[in-house]
C-alpha cells in the first residue's frame, strides 16, 4: 500500500468498485488506465500451480532486541502455514490434485519471535498485518514491532540505499510475543489452484484465510492459553473487524484485545471521488480535520493556531453543525450562507475561497492534495500529509502520486529483503511481493453477520466488529490515527466507533490514541514510541494474567 502510483489507483479503484452499480468493472478499469498517465507497476505474474509447492515450512534462528534498555533473546521463526477457503470441506475427497482443477489453496507466510526465557508463562502473542488489499505486512515488520527497524527521512525524501537498520527500542517484544503475516498473493505468500483468486481475494474470503491462518498457528507453536490480541494497519482493520467475528462467533476462539491502526470499517465514507457518490457528504465533513491539521502543519491557515489540539476541537465542532447543515442544505443552501461557509473553511483548509465556492463547498482528498500547496508547484501526501513532493502536472485536477510512499517505500522493501534473507535465512531463490494488483479480482461484497447473503456495492464491517464485542464483552479495543492521514482520516475512525451498533456501556472497552503523524504513525519516531507505550499499556491492561 506504499507504492505511490499504486495507491492512487487502489483509491480510485476502491471507490469505483463501490460504484460498480454506475459503471460495469470493465469500464471502470479502463478509465483508470486512462487518467493515469505514468507507467503502473506490472501486475504480479500468476506463478504455476505446482503440487509440490505448498508444504508447511519453518526456518529458525535467534536474536537479540533490546528495549527499555532491557535485553530480549527471542526465538524466531520463519516459515509458511497452507489454509484452504471456506469450502474446502465440500471437495470431493477423490479430487486430483495434479491437474487444472486442483482445489484452491493458499501457503501464507509469517515471520514469528518468541522470548526465549519465557518459564512457560502463558505470554501474550500478537498477529499484525497490513492491508491494501494486496499488501505484505514489511512496513509493520520493519518500520513499527520488529526488533529491527529501518530509518527513513521524516517528512522528506529518503535518500537512496545503504538504508540504516538499527536495533528496535520500540519493538512490542517487551510486552508480547509477534506473528507478522502476509495476506495470499503478498510477500513470500502464494496461491495455487482452481478459481484460486475467487477463493482468497476478497473481504470474506481474505477473513477466512486469516483465521484459518491462526487456529492452524496456535496449534502448531502450543499458543492456545496465551492472552490473544490482532493488529491491523489499514485494510488490515476492515480485516480485523470480520476476523474478529468470525473467530468470536463461529470459531470458538475468544481475543483479549482489537488493535486497530488507521482504521477504515465503512467504505462509503470515501470522498475521493464525489461525483460517483452523490448526496452522500459526511466525508466531507470527516476530511475537515484533516485537511486542517495539514494546512496547519504547512503553515497555510490564514489565522493564528499556535497550538494543533484546539484547532482541531474547533473544527470538528464546525464540521458537525454548520458544515453538516450547509452541506445538507444542497442547493437550496442562500448565497449568503454559501459565502459565509466557503470563507470558514478558507479559515480552516487555506485553500482559495473562489476554488471552495468553485468545488460546491466539497473537496475530494485528492484535490486538496494538488492544491494545498500548488502556488509552491508541490503536491501533498495522501499517506502522511506531513511530506510533499514535485506536481507532475501542474495542471492537474487532483493528485497523480503520493509523496510519502515515494520517499520511503525504498527503503523498507530494500530493507526487509536483506534482513529476511541475512538474519531469518528464509527466501533464497524467492521473490518477495512487497504489494500486488488484485483489484480485478478482489471482491468487495460481504456478507453481515445475520444476513443470510453477501451485500454488493460499499464495504461496511461494522456490524462484524460491533458483534465479536457483544458476543465477546470483555474484548477491548485500540484505535490508533494520526492527525495526518488522509488515506483514512482520524476522525472517521471517530465517527465508526462512535456509530457502531453495540450497547453504551460497550463504548467503554474502545480506547482511542492520535498522534501528529500519518497513515503509518511509525514513520514519525516519537509517534512510534508514543504507540509503543500505548499499545503496551493496553496489553497490560488487558491480557488477565499476573505474572507479565
Amino acid at each position: 500500500m506504499r507504492t505511490d502510483l499504486l495507491s492512487i489507483v487502489r483509491r480510485k479503484l476502491i471507490t469505483l468498485a463501490i460504484a460498480t452499480f454506475v459503471l460495469p468493472l470493465t469500464i471502470v478499469l479502463a478509465q483508470v488506465k486512462q487518467e493515469t498517465p505514468i507507467t503502473k507497476p506490472e501486475p504480479a505474474k500468476t506463478e504455476p500451480a505446482n503440487p509440490e509447492q505448498f508444504k508447511a515450512e519453518q526456518q529458525a534462528s535467534k536474536g537479540t532486541v533490546t528495549i527499555g534498555g532491557n535485553v530480549i533473546n527471542y526465538d524466531a521463526f520463519a516459515g509458511t502455514l497452507v489454509v484452504h477457503p471456506k469450502d474446502w470441506d465440500d471437495v470431493p475427497q477423490n479430487a486430483d490434485k495434479d491437474d487444472k482443477n486442483k482445489p484452491a489453496e493458499a501457503s501464507m507466510f509469517y515471520v514469528a519471535y518468541f522470548k526465549s526465557d519465557n518459564k512457560g508463562v502463558p505470554r501474550p502473542i500478537t498477529f499484525l498485518y497490513n492491508g491494501g488489499p494486496g499488501s505484505s505486512t514489511v512496513w509493520l515488520h520493519m518500520g513499527a514491532f520488529g526488533p529491527k527497524r529501518v530509518v527513513t527521512a521524516d517528512d522528506t525524501h529518503t535518500p537512496a540505499a545503504p538504508y540504516p537498520v538499527v536495533n528496535n527500542e520500540y519493538s512490542l517484544l517487551d510486552v508480547s510475543d509477534l506473528v507478522f503475516v502476509d495476506a495470499p498473493g503478498t510477500g513470500f505468500s502464494r496461491i495455487a489452484g482452481k478459481d484460486k483468486e475467487k477463493a482468497f481475494y476478497g473481504v470474506d474470503q481474505d477473513a477466512w484465510a486469516f483465521g484459518d491462518f491462526i487456529y492452524q498457528f496456535l496449534s502448531k507453536y502450543g499458543r492456545w492459553n496465551s492472552p490473544k490480541y490482532l493488529f491491523g494497519e489499514s485494510y488490515g482493520t476492515t480485516r480485523s473487524a470480520v476476523l474478529s467475528n468470525i473467530l468470536e462467533t463461529e470459531r470458538d476462539l475468544d481475543f483479549n484485545g482489537v488493535i486497530l491502526l488507521s482504521q477504515i470499517l465503512n467504505f462509503s465514507l470515501d470522498s475521493d471521488f464525489p461525483e460517483f457518490n452523490p448526496g452522500i457528504d459526511v466525508a466531507y465533513q470527516l476530511n475537515l480535520p484533516t485537511y486542517a491539521a495539514t494546512a496547519w502543519y504547512h503553515h497555510k491557515l490564514p489565522g493564528s493556531h499556535q497550538e494543533l489540539a484546539p484547532l482541531l476541537t474547533e473544527v470538528e465542532h464546525f464540521a458537525m453543525t454548520d458544515y453538516a447543515l450547509a452541506l445538507g442544505a444542497g442547493s437550496s443552501l442562500p448565497v449568503e450562507q454559501r459565502h459565509a461557509i466557503a470563507a470558514k473553511l478558507h479559515e480552516y483548509t487555506g485553500l482559495p475561497v473562489a476554488y471552495i465556492e468553485k468545488a460546491d463547498l466539497r473537496i475530494s482528498g485528492g484535490e486538496f492534495e494538488k492544491n494545498l500547496q500548488d502556488e509552491s508547484n508541490l503536491t501533498t501526501g495522501r499517506l502522511d500529509t506531513r511530506f510533499s513532493g514535485p506536481t507532475f502536472d501542474p495542471l492537474s485536477k487532483e493528485a497523480e502520486y503520493d509523496p510519502q510512499s515515494a520517499a520511503i517505500s525504498s527503503a523498507y522493501v530494500s530493507a526487509f529483503n536483506e534482513y529476511v534473507r541475512k538474519d531469518l535465512k528464509y527466501g533464497e531463490n524467492k521473490e518477495y511481493k512487497p504489494e500486488i494488483e488484485l483489484f480485478k479480482w478482489w471482491s468487495f461484497a460481504h456478507k453481515p453477520p445475520g444476513v443470510p447473503f453477501a451485500l454488493p456495492g460499499a464495504t461496511n464491517v461494522m456490524l462484524d466488529l460491533a458483534t465479536a464485542m457483544k458476543y465477546n464483552p470483555q474484548l477491548k479495543i485500540l484505535l490508533n490515527a494520526g492527525y495526518f492521514d488522509l488515506a483514512t482520516p482520524f476522525y472517521e475512525g471517530v465517527y465508526e466507533m462512535q456509530h457502531l451498533p453495540i450497547p453504551p456501556d460497550l463504548q467503554k472497552n474502545i480506547e482511542f490514541k492520535f498522534y501528529e503523524s500519518g497513515h503509518m504513525v511509525y514513520a514519525h519516531e516519537a509517534s512510534l514510541k508514543a504507540i509503543h507505550d500505548n499499545v503496551a499499556e493496553f496489553i497490560h491492561s488487558s491480557d488477565n494474567s499476573k505474572t507479565k
